[in-house]
């Protein structure tokens, strides 16, 4: 009687690479997605920072003038496009991030608004 040999075994079939191809896809679909809400909320986090530090600022330049008159804004991160509008009672201050062009973030402290609102 005569015995056959099986050769042994190398490399992997076409079904096992497409369950590591899609599993690996559906992490990175995940990841993704994951990813990109963090870089929003970074992106909020760093214009409402901008905004507090601006408030900071003219508040003590209020302080020491009794008027906003000459106040210069404090340089912005990266990215960030401030402005600042004296009002009658207070002022109204405004960031805006490239990265998220959509939302503005504002303070209107003749509205008693002292804290960083978005939109």
């Amino acid at each position: 009687m005569r015995q056959t040999r099986l050769r042994p075994r190398t490399g992997f079939t076409l079904l096992e690479l497409m369950a590591v191809v899609t599993i690996i896809s559906i992490l990175a679909a995940l990841a993704i997605t994951k990813f990109g809400d963090s870089k929003r909320r970074a992106y909020l986090m760093t214009m409402q920072t901008d905004l507090r530090n601006l408030a900071t600022t003219a508040e003590s330049h209020f302080v020491v003038r009794n008027s906003y008159d000459g106040f210069v804004m404090p340089s912005a991160s990266t990215g960030v496009t401030l402005t600042f509008t004296p009002k009658a009672g207070g002022y109204v201050a405004t960031a805006v991030h490239s990265g998220i062009p959509e939302v503005t973030c504002s303070i209107d402290t003749s509205e008693d608004q002292m804290v960083p609102e978005c939109r």
